[in-house]
């Protein structure tokens, strides 16, 4: 009588939960309908930022007119000169994973300004700030980088700007070239010496990676399509292969390490043109689970590790000042560059998120707000 009593209840909470997640699963996937933006309005003392009120397609983005944030002591206010489009607008725009929406807000964003790339101008300090001052030209991340101005903390993101680069130039860096530094030099732990595969060599991340890896006095080979085959030489690669009349995973050639952008090959696949004891660095991935988005391969990879010589490393960069200053030094002695595929002004954001959506971005994309 008690096992079954126990039973029943055990059964009665195991079916509440699933009913508890389906709920859960429901909520968070929902998306409120968007409120209506609030126009630019000329000649008024605050300043205009792209807003997203909504999860949605790139149409829910509304250029509006905002107050002037406050400046905390511990805070600098930098105008945007110029800013860029990563993934991770994506992610913010459409609430995808929907895992994310546990942070960001489960059917509308808690924060409703959006892009994180910038490069600018410092205009006011807070009290407490000591490493930078008004007139500064820096470069980094702040939340809301496609607004014409950004509040942030001194510490974490931002640095100043090589003056070799222009501020398109600079904008385009942050997120996708500590993407590519974190890969080759901490999860690849690239030797010179070494021969290390890029897959998605024309991509942001990609085209920055080419030009590290070379500085480090790495082999590159370098895999893109024959559009970007030329260009993807010209940023160093040793050799190239297009993807559209070369499988790489089919050649004789095994490298100490292979950083995969793309997701396009298994794991077995790569693993057979891995050096037995090189290294696979998983970056990203063009195929997206809508709940666990890029983390099922790093999963896969999880699981695989333990019958395989090889080591299998997935990377979430994490942007800080030291990694911007290290890529300030290979910009100032000509090492690293930005490729610039198109540029878009402020009211056109979501143009450049259509764009970017199409997956075939040479470099990056760049908003322009001043020269």
């Amino acid at each position: 009588m008690y096992r079954q009593l126990m039973s029943r209840i055990l059964a009665g909470l195991a079916a509440a939960a699933l009913v508890g997640l389906g709920v859960l699963a429901l909520a968070i996937s929902h998306d409120s309908p968007c409120p209506p933006g609030v126009p630019v309005v000329e000649g008024s003392d605050g300043f205009t930022a792209i807003m997203q009120r909504c999860y949605g397609t790139p149409d829910v983005l509304t250029l509006e007119t905002i107050a002037m944030p406050q400046v905390a002591d511990d805070q600098v206010l930098v105008r945007v000169h110029a800013a860029s489009v990563n993934p991770l607008e994506k992610h913010h725009l459409y609430g995808t994973p929907y895992l994310l929406r546990l942070m960001n807000g489960f059917n509308a964003p808690k924060l409703p300004r959006t892009g994180a790339d910038l490069a600018g101008v410092v205009e006011t300090v807070g009290a407490d700030v000591t490493r930078f001052q008004p007139g500064d030209q820096v470069f980094g991340v702040g939340a809301g980088a496609f607004g014409e101005f950004v509040v942030r903390r001194e510490t974490g993101g931002l640095v100043l700007k090589p003056a070799n680069l222009s501020f398109e130039q600079a904008a385009a860096m942050p997120v996708a070239a500590t993407t590519a530094l974190q890969a080759l030099r901490d999860k690849a732990r690239l030797q010179p010496g070494q021969h290390v595969l890029i897959n998605g060599a024309s991509g942001g991340v990609g085209t920055y990676a080419v030009q590290l890896a070379k500085a480090m006095g790495a082999t590159v080979t370098a895999v893109c399509s024959g559009r970007n085959v030329a260009m993807v030489r010209e940023l160093g690669a040793d050799h190239v292969i297009d993807y559209t009349r070369q499988d790489y995973t089919e050649g004789d050639t095994r490298y100490d390490a292979i950083i995969d952008m793309v997701g396009n090959h298994s794991l077995p696949a790569m693993l057979a043109v891995t050096e037995p004891d090189g290294v696979l660095v998983l970056v990203g991935s063009m195929q997206m689970n809508p709940w666990w988005g890029p983390l099922v391969r790093p999963l896969h990879a999880m699981l695989r590790s333990p019958f395989a010589s090889q080591r299998m490393e997935s990377l979430l960069a994490r942007i800080n000042a030291d990694d911007l200053a290290e890529l300030g030094r290979y910009a100032e002695t000509g090492q690293l560059t930005s490729v610039i595929d198109r540029r878009f002004p402020l009211a056109d954001v979501a143009d450049a998120m259509r764009y970017q959506e199409q997956g075939r971005t040479r470099g990056k994309v760049v908003i322009t707000m001043l020269p």
